[in-house]
């Protein structure tokens, strides 16, 4: 709440990510907080999903928006079946609980094939989007802004 006063940057323009172990060990005044700050408009995102503990009862608590599938599990797709059937299965999850699914580390060609395949909403990894500078970062927003007003 502070930093959406001090900065007055519009709630819906936050997201928080929290990883799944901090979330499954967050209290229920944690989740209370959350909540509220969701009811503002914050954005929450449950991040590494699949590498914790978390039961599915308990992540059903929280106030999320996305879920981003574990770069883990995305490195093994789609040859490896295991790493396939749970980002398979975190994907439905997603849609069954209607958020946003996000896989992490994509860097293949067949690896983007298969989460578009699965129907994943959003991608990240270094075959979409290689590591930059701040000031190739800066050029690159620059450039989408410029081909945006267009």
């Amino acid at each position: 709440e502070q930093i959406l006063a001090d900065t007055l940057l519009p709630a819906e323009c936050l997201e928080l990510e929290i990883t799944e172990s901090v979330a499954m060990r967050s209290s229920g005044r944690a989740v209370d907080n959350l909540r509220a700050l969701k009811a503002r408009g914050v954005r929450v995102c449950i991040d590494d999903l699949g590498t914790g503990y978390s039961s599915l009862s308990a992540l059903r608590l929280f106030p999320i928006d996305s879920l981003k599938i574990d770069r883990s599990f995305v490195q093994g797709v789609p040859h490896g079946k295991d790493d396939s059937a749970v980002a398979a299965a975190v994907i439905t999850l997603g849609r069954t609980l209607g958020v946003n699914v996000i896989a992490e580390g994509v860097e293949r060609a067949e690896q983007l094939a298969f989460v578009k395949e699965q129907d994943c909403d959003e991608w990240q990894g270094f075959f979409l989007v290689p590591p930059v500078t701040a000031d190739e970062c800066e050029r690159l927003l620059f450039s989408m802004s410029s081909q945006a007003s267009v």
